[in-house]
């Protein structure tokens, strides 16, 4: 179910100043290489795991990936609901991975230039959480130690291990 809120949000996707189409592509193909045409240089990501927000293009774009793969994992990963604004977009989904059922919600904002400038997931159950932050651990783990200094000296990695 997709609940566009004005004409101009059609519109705006359309002429593909959205970068929905981009995300879904990637989806889709998965193709990773495409994240990086749509992150912003000053992305905020919002992780449902790490408490404070993680600021930038390298660290938005290193938990994305790893949640790319984890996901390519899932018996299953699909998105159930949209609501599209003009510069902001709710995607419900569903996922299952480890017999464990995943709902949650991807809230995604961006720029005039079609940029991603904020990420935020939430996800329920508990136990889904504890899943998510199992499997990221392990993805960020199989990173390269180059992948890893990227998180800014380590001390995310720290947070993310406790």
């Amino acid at each position: 179910m997709v609940i566009f809120s004005d004409p101009k949000t059609i519109y705006l996707s359309l002429m593909n100043k959205s970068p929905l189409a981009q995300w879904h592509q990637m989806l889709e193909t998965k193709d990773i290489s495409l994240l990086e045409q749509i992150i912003d240089d000053n992305c905020v990501f919002h992780s449902p795991i790490v408490f404070k927000p993680q600021e930038g293009r390298r660290l938005t774009l290193m938990y994305l990936t790893a949640a790319f793969q984890m996901f390519n994992e899932a018996v299953y990963f699909k998105y159930i609901k949209k609501i599209v604004q003009e510069q902001n977009a709710m995607l419900e989904f569903n996922a299952e991975i480890d017999g464990i059922l995943i709902d949650g919600i991807d809230l995604i904002t961006w720029s005039d230039a079609g940029q991603i400038t904020e990420f935020k997931v939430m996800v329920r159950p508990l136990k889904a959480i504890d899943l998510i932050k199992e499997k990221m651990l392990a993805q960020l783990t199989n990173m390269s130690t180059m992948d890893k200094l990227k998180l800014k000296g380590g001390m995310l990695w720290d947070k993310l291990k406790s």
